[in-house]
């Protein structure tokens, strides 16, 4: 494993290297190299993590990752994420793409979201998955894939819908960390658990509010968030090029 790291970390030393600015003399242009440079620094080190992660998924599957017996039942959804909130108390979450990382803060005041996020988390069902749409000055959305791993892990977790958690009074701002949801059939407005979107709209989208829940915000990374903003897709907002993800807890 150190032996990939350092030879893929030896590639984009030299891809760098190559991309110098050829008139750095000035101190304009050396301010904008150097940070060119540090940019180019955060994504290397981004895809490094990317690689280790892809290395701890392939390893044996620790017990008891996420202390829960699945699939998870709806009517068993409340007391069963009550207790997993109460026993895993982390709020903040690092989502590692090779555009840079996005880190969040997930609101206590949202505890069966919270929960839920840190439970998926723990059990590994981001790892892998895409930022499947990007609406250019709106959002960006992750959380599902295409491939059939997602579908199967999915099906193991269980087929259940999040209560909607409005009457904490987070807005659709930008930054704002919220929960997507089936729009048929869901007059309560119930949130699917596995996927989840950024606002990046500079004003906020604020129709969103009270039709999303909002449970986190983006507390470092909206840089990140703006260049995968930038990507090229197709008809149906899906990346022409995969932008997987990893997510990891901070604490």
């Amino acid at each position: 494993m150190i032996r990939k790291l350092s030879v893929l970390s030896f590639v984009f030393i030299l891809t760098f290297s190559s991309c110098e600015d050829k008139q750095s003399s000035s101190k304009n242009n050396t301010e904008t190299t150097a940070d060119s440079l540090k940019n180019k620094q955060t994504k290397v080190d981004s895809l490094m993590r990317l690689q280790e992660k892809k290395a701890e998924t392939e390893a044996p599957e620790e017990e008891g990752v996420s202390s829960i017996d699945f699939p998870i039942e709806q009517e068993e959804l409340i007391p069963t994420l009550t207790e997993y909130g109460e026993n895993n108390p982390e709020t903040r979450i690092r989502i590692i793409t090779n555009f840079g990382d996005i880190e969040v803060s997930l609101y206590r005041d949202t505890p069966l979201h919270r929960a839920n996020f840190i439970m998926l988390t723990k059990d590994k069902y981001f790892d892998h998955t895409y930022i499947y749409r990007v609406a250019p000055n709106f959002v960006i959305q992750g959380g599902n894939s295409d491939n059939r791993e997602t579908s199967r892990h999915r099906s193991k977790i269980g087929s259940y819908l999040i209560p909607n958690e409005f009457e904490a009074g987070h807005w659709h701002v930008r930054g704002a960390f919220s929960a997507a949801k089936y729009s048929e059939q869901n007059v309560s407005k119930a949130s699917s658990p596995f996927e989840f979107f950024i606002v990046t709209k500079s004003d906020g989208a604020h129709h969103l509010d009270n039709e999303h829940t909002v449970f986190g915000r983006v507390t470092k990374g909206m840089d990140v968030a703006d260049e995968i903003s930038k990507v090229k897709t197709g008809q149906s907002e899906w990346p022409i090029d995969n932008i997987e993800i990893d997510v990891e807890i901070i604490e």
